[in-house]
């Protein structure tokens, strides 16, 4: 009898492989947010204006963002995480603004797989119960990890200079690179875990074979192109995620700016008070996650349990304009911890692409809703560069509320009823 019931017991494969999926998300982002630490020191060295350091902040989007749609139909084949801490190395030999730039495209063309990889590994490896809380999991790592190191990174450049920032976030992310071949493999691949474990996940809407079944498909076709652009439900997640991800971007950009040229902090002060909002943010996808799951499994509709925790974040995320009204530190600080608590809240909008997508597309809808949701890493580093070409930094954060509300009003009036699309 005890022999059965240990033959039996599924395995844990899919929580111990969720680490392996946090420690990626940590490293994509600190490869696109080191240069934000290093802004103000390179943009003295370089002597770069505003709307050129807007320009290099966006630089990282506009292959990031385009290169979205392949990237989703190749997430089977590659996650190139050694190629692109290379090119996270490269930018500490920059010595100029063309070479600067270069590299940032470079970097983002390189990670542009990362996100749909993960999204269909999280669909392929974790039940319906589970997935929200797997996302959040996983996806806090852009936050956590930023809040920890980021103090890290600014003591490296106070003692190695604004390359060693460079230096040392490339070499981390080459190193997780060869981790990761070594131990990721598809379900059907792996060799530590059961067939209860696998019967789990299919029970519960995993798609265990979903694996073998994208590498049969050798392309699109314009039907199913339509489908994923032709949907309102889609438009709606489309247009949220741009608001979403629009926050993040400001605090991956131009936030430790702020401080130190327009709130005139000093920078190693800036540095550890710019963690306060990343571990807020922290803490807001962690309990979006498990607030979501948690009514999901108290028998709350779907439709509820995803889109309360996107709407109240993005309603949060507005009050980053209360920084414009205020003159201490703490305040600026504390509402500007509002508003990355409420994009950390609203940051599961990932498993609405595993909850809707048709199957068969799930890797083309992950492409575009990435696609979608990066063009703010294009466009807000850009604006903001142009509105504070006069030092003025408020009507850059009335900017970033108004896009918050926007975001909101897509969930409220375009998504509808979430369910997947037949």
């Amino acid at each position: 009898m005890e022999t059965t019931h240990l033959q039996t017991q599924a395995t844990g494969k899919r929580h111990r492989l969720l680490a392996m999926l946090f420690v990626t998300v940590v490293i994509t982002y600190l490869d696109r947010s080191n240069l934000s630490i290093a802004a103000t020191a390179i943009a003295q060295d370089l002597q770069l204006d505003p709307a050129h350091m807007g320009l290099v902040f966006s630089a990282f989007g506009w292959s990031y963002a385009l290169l979205q749609i392949p990237g989703g139909m190749l997430v089977d084949r590659t996650l190139v995480i050694g190629l692109w801490s290379l090119a996270t190395i490269l930018q500490g030999f920059a010595s100029a603004f063309a070479m600067l730039l270069s590299l940032r495209v470079l970097l983002g063309a390189l990670e542009a797989p990362a996100y749909p990889t993960l999204n269909r590994v999280v669909t392929t490896w974790f039940p319906d119960s589970e997935r929200a809380r797997a996302i959040a999991t996983y996806t806090s790592g852009q936050y956590v990890g930023l809040a920890f190191l980021t103090p890290a990174l600014v003591l490296t450049q106070q003692h190695f200079g604004w390359q060693g920032v460079f230096f040392l976030t490339g070499a981390i992310g080459i190193a997780w690179g060869f981790v990761w071949y070594a131990l990721y493999r598809e379900p059907s691949e792996a060799s530590d875990v059961n067939e209860a474990e696998l019967e789990t996940i299919r029970a519960g809407g995993g798609l265990v074979e979903l694996g073998d079944t994208r590498r049969a498909r050798a392309r699109y076709t314009a039907a199913d192109w339509r489908a994923v652009l032709g949907n309102r439900k889609l438009w709606g997640v489309y247009i949220g995620q741009i608001a979403v991800t629009s926050t993040l971007w400001f605090f991956l950009t131009w936030f430790p700016t702020y401080l130190v040229k327009y709130r005139h902090m000093d920078f190693l002060k800036a540095g550890f008070m710019a963690a306060v909002p990343f571990l807020a943010a922290f803490v807001g996808i962690l309990t979006s996650g498990l607030l979501s799951d948690w009514m999901i499994k108290r028998g709350v509709s779907a439709t509820v349990a995803r889109k309360v925790p996107i709407v109240t974040g993005l309603l949060l995320s507005t009050a980053i304009v209360g920084a414009n009204y205020v003159e201490t530190t703490s305040m600026v600080i504390l509402f500007m911890a509002i508003a990355f608590f409420g994009s950390g809240f609203s940051s599961i909008t990932w498993v609405l692409v595993s909850s809707m997508a048709k199957k068969e597309l799930l890797g083309l809808t992950g492409g575009m809703f990435n696609l979608m949701g990066n063009l703010s890493s294009i466009c807000v580093p850009i604006v903001i560069g142009l509105i504070v070409r006069n030092n003025d930094f408020k009507p850059a954060l009335v900017f970033m509320s108004g896009v918050g509300l926007v975001g909101a009003l897509s969930y409220l009036f375009l998504v509808g009823r979430i369910e997947r699309i037949r």
